[in-house]
C-alpha cells in the first residue's frame, strides 16, 4: 500500500529556494560585519611595522648622541637604522629638526603600500626633546 500525501507536508528532501534565500542574505549579513572590523585590526597590526622602525631610529639616535653629543641629521649614520624603508616596507622613515637637544622622526605610510587607507594614523611622529620623548598623532597610533 502507497502512503498517502498530506498536506502541509514536503514529499522530498532538500531546500526551498526561500530557505535559500535567507541563509544567503543571513551570511552577507555577517560578512558586512566582519570584513571591516577584520580589516581594521590588520591595519593596526601592521602599524607595528612603524613602530619598530622608529624604536629603532630612537635606540640609535641614543648610541649616536652618547658617542658624539649631538642627533645625527639623517638616516645613513645611525647604526641599526639607516634604512629610509620600514623592515616590512609599509612606511617611509626620516628624521627631521635634528638639534643637540633633540629630533623629530617619522614614519609616513607608503603611498603604494598596504597601509595608505589609514587614514587615522599614516603618519607617526616620535619627538625626541630634553630627553622627553612624545609619541604623535596619539598612544593608540603607538599600539600604547
Amino acid at each position: 500500500m502507497k502512503p498517502r500525501a498530506t498536506k502541509g507536508r514536503r514529499r522530498g528532501a532538500g531546500f526551498t529556494l526561500v530557505e535559500l534565500a535567507v541563509v544567503a542574505l543571513l551570511a552577507s549579513l555577517l560578512a558586512s560585519i566582519a570584513v571591516p572590523v577584520w580589516s581594521g585590526h590588520l591595519m593596526r597590526a601592521r602599524r607595528a611595522d612603524a613602530v619598530a622602525a622608529l624604536t629603532r631610529v630612537q635606540i640609535a639616535q641614543a648610541q649616536y648622541q652618547s658617542h658624539n653629543g649631538i642627533y645625527a641629521w639623517q638616516l645613513a649614520v645611525l647604526q641599526g637604522a639607516a634604512s629610509p624603508v620600514s623592515s616590512a616596507g609599509l612606511y617611509d622613515i626620516s628624521l627631521r629638526e635634528a638639534s643637540a637637544d633633540g629630533y623629530l622622526a617619522t614614519a609616513r605610510a607608503r603611498g603604494d603600500g598596504a597601509q595608505k587607507h589609514d587614514s587615522e594614523c599614516r603618519e607617526l611622529l616620535l619627538l625626541v626633546r630634553g630627553g622627553m620623548v612624545s609619541h604623535e598623532p596619539s598612544g593608540r597610533c603607538w599600539n600604547l
